[in-house]
Parts: structure tokens; C-alpha cells; sequence
């Protein structure tokens, strides 16, 4: 290839784009390593009640700032997310699901259970 020549490679980075099933499969792996990391947090949590009020009130403090809020919605979310594709592949394993206005309904369906259940957990925890 000479140096004059300015052809893109097929298919360029800028031009591809993923499909919505591609973008939630890596979301999903996404989801999975993020609530590793929320189980270390989990475990912080579970240390600081442990050792007594003092530290246990240094992490509540942390966990009850905007910042430790929306690790923790983010955390819930991820959670469901993660089920609710963990239920889209079980009932892909037993042979359903597999055509292709199937497969776009039921990325929706994860996105808005996901979602709803997110909300819906985040409101009776405000409400209690």
C-alpha cells in the first residue's frame, strides 16, 4: 500500500456501528465485573459493622454521600441487569427465542425490567 493512497479500512471504526444486541452482550460482561466490585464494597460494609459504630458510621457516611448513591443505584441496577439477561440466556439454552424480531423485543424487555425493577427498589427503600 503506498503512502498516496487514503482508502479506509472496511469496516472503520468511524462508520461501524454495533448492534444493540452486541452492545448489551458486552454491557452484560460489563454488569458482571461491576458487581464483583460491588461485593467488595458489600464486604467493606459487613467489616466496618463488625468493628463497632465508629467506623461503621465512617462507611455509612461514605455510602449515604451523592457519590456513594449512585454507586449504589448503579450496583442495583447492574444486578438486575444481570438477571434479567441471565433469564434471556437460560431461556435461549432451551432453544427459544432465536428469531430475529425475538431476539430486538427481548433486548427491550431486559432494558425496561431492568430499569423498572431498579426504580421500583429505589422507591421502597426511599418510602421505608
Amino acid at each position: 500500500m503506498s503512502s498516496t493512497d487514503n482508502r479506509p479500512t472496511s469496516p472503520h471504526v468511524q462508520v461501524y456501528r454495533l448492534p444493540l444486541t452486541a452492545v448489551l452482550s458486552i454491557a452484560f460482561r460489563a454488569a458482571g465485573a461491576f458487581l464483583a466490585l460491588g461485593l467488595l464494597l458489600l464486604i467493606w460494609l459487613l467489616v466496618a459493622a463488625a468493628s463497632g459504630p465508629d467506623y461503621y458510621q465512617v462507611v455509612h457516611s461514605m455510602a449515604a454521600s451523592w457519590f456513594g448513591q449512585l454507586v449504589l443505584f448503579g450496583f442495583t441496577f447492574a444486578l438486575y441487569y444481570h438477571l434479567c439477561n441471565g433469564v434471556r440466556h437460560l431461556y435461549w439454552d432451551m432453544g427459544y427465542g432465536f428469531e430475529k424480531e425475538s431476539v430486538a423485543k427481548s433486548v427491550w424487555v431486559v432494558l425496561a425490567v431492568s430499569v423498572g425493577l431498579t426504580v421500583v427498589t429505589w422507591l421502597v427503600a426511599y418510602i421505608v
